[in-house]
């Protein structure tokens, strides 16, 4: 089989498992009521999306909900919705019916992930959707990452306060000062950087104290 043959195979398993997951999938539209917001709104309900449709853009969003179209235009551009920055921040695509410096600094502002453009069509809403709601997972991967290794490096840092503490108040080496925190977390059952933290923050208390 050829190379172009076995990547044709390829999408076409790949192709129906997106749908299904495109299928009832929530989505809050934000658009005004006219021929666009319409096109957009069946568009999406043909594909099998569970569809929500206001404007202007509400302050909060619905419950459940997990991607959002927002026209961007000039009177929406100086507002700030909390919901495009949270930590579970749903998939946002822009619409954008027009571009200039103002309209494209709020696409960019609100962390888009996807642009569809209006006048609205069918072709390319398929391909927004998947990328917007893609690359809003694999952000999110990345955060989680991001968070879990400053965890473990400020963990470390700790490590190190602690060793240094006892090294200091108890006249002994660093690796000996090192050994009695491993040690203490060995007959606790729990990390070296929790004992780390507790010996810190009593440090940190009885220098408050003094």
């Amino acid at each position: 089989m050829s190379k172009n043959a076995s990547l044709g195979t390829q999408t076409l398993r790949v192709t129906p498992a997106l749908l299904k997951d495109l299928r009832m999938l929530r989505v809050a539209v934000f658009h005004p009521d006219d021929a666009d917001g319409t096109q957009l709104v069946q568009q999406l309900q043909r594909i099998g999306c569970q569809v929500q449709a206001f404007w202007p853009p509400l302050p909060q969003l619905p419950e459940g909900v997990e991607l959002v179209f927002l026209a961007v235009r000039p009177d929406i551009v100086a507002l700030d919705f909390a919901w495009v920055s949270g930590e579970n921040s749903p998939a946002l695509i822009a619409v954008v019916a027009y571009e200039n410096p103002t309209i494209v600094e709020a696409v960019l502002r609100i962390g888009a992930k996807a642009i569809l453009p209006a006048p609205v069509r069918s072709f390319g809403l398929l391909s927004a959707l998947v990328l917007a709601r893609a690359l809003n997972a694999q952000i999110g991967t990345q955060s989680k990452r991001i968070a879990k290794l400053e965890l473990k490096l400020a963990g470390q840092r700790n490590v190190l306060e602690a060793t240094r503490i006892l090294s200091v108040s108890r006249g002994i080496s660093d690796d000996a000062a090192f050994d009695l925190i491993r040690n203490q977390a060995m007959a606790k059952r729990v990390t070296k950087e929790e004992i780390a933290t507790a010996i810190v923050n009593a440090n940190d208390v009885l220098n408050f104290a003094r």
